[in-house]
């Protein structure tokens, strides 16, 4: 078949842009060359697999997982259903800490991603800062074979810790990152994220907050004497994270940031 036919083809099923999408994946194009390919034939084997992917949209699965990787922050990374689709909100944290270290301490930090999935908070901040030193912690195995894979990809050396919330042994960072869990257990969420991404990775107890609890109840060890919590948070959650960190650490300096949409998804505490 032409490239033309398979785009008629998976246009019956699926929206132009996610065929496009597949298509280019697979043939390792930009969407935008698709245009001066449109007559390239394509052997019956890459056919038959986009044929898989179409119909894989079509039984509900995200084209994330479909295709196997996505975007952030200008690297590929592999994901599949054993971790989270990064969102937009995650990059703002990632370029908010970025921001915040470049301005707080010298390129060599110690960093921690609690809840680390396919790796793309940490490994982001390794490649924007060489010479930290970078732990990547997830409860999830599967999870961090996902990291491990996207780690060699990036040819980044990091270190990888299968544990609850934080390392077993005692150790002093200078930012403790995470994207946790935060969504309530009995929160209506969309059918194709409720059906298809990990719920370890999504619930975090009736009201949102539990693993906010288990971070703040143990963080206080891990802290170096300065040291940059930066966490991403439910639309409502602010308050509630805020305090319970006070509660916790006591004398801090908290910011709250809004995402690009003007909403509370970002808390930033600096103990100094």
């Amino acid at each position: 078949m032409l490239v033309d036919d398979l785009i008629i083809y998976g246009k019956q099923y699926c929206h132009s842009n996610h065929v496009k999408l597949l298509l280019s994946d697979l043939l390792n194009l930009n969407p935008l060359e698709l245009l001066n390919h449109l007559h390239d034939y394509v052997e019956e084997e890459k056919c038959n697999f986009f044929k898989k992917e179409i119909q894989a949209l079509r039984d509900g699965k995200p084209l994330q997982y479909v295709i196997g990787n996505v975007n952030f922050y200008g690297n590929k990374f592999i994901i599949n259903e054993n971790v989270l689709i990064p969102r937009f909100e995650t990059e703002e944290l990632v370029e908010n800490t970025i921001r915040y270290i470049k301005e707080i301490f010298n390129n060599k930090v110690k960093i921690l991603d609690i809840g680390c999935g396919s790796g793309v908070i940490g490994l982001t901040l390794k490649q924007k800062f060489p010479t930290s030193e970078v732990d990547l912690l997830d409860i999830s195995k599967e999870a961090l074979e996902v990291s491990m894979k996207n780690a060699k990809e990036l040819n980044l050396e990091v270190n990888f810790i299968e544990s609850d919330t934080f390392p077993t042994e005692s150790k002093k960072y200078d930012v403790i990152i995470s994207n946790p869990p935060y969504i309530k257990e009995t929160e209506e969420i969309e059918e194709i994220v409720k059906n298809n991404e990990p719920s370890l990775a999504l619930y975090a107890g009736i009201d949102g907050l539990d693993i906010y609890r288990k971070i703040f109840k143990n963080i206080s060890k891990y802290m170096a004497e300065r040291c940059l919590i930066a966490l991403e948070i439910g639309m409502s959650q602010k308050d509630e994270v805020i305090a319970l960190a006070k509660e916790a650490l006591g004398d801090i300096i908290i910011t709250a940031k809004k995402d690009l949409s003007q909403k509370d998804r970002m808390i930033f505490i600096l103990k100094k």
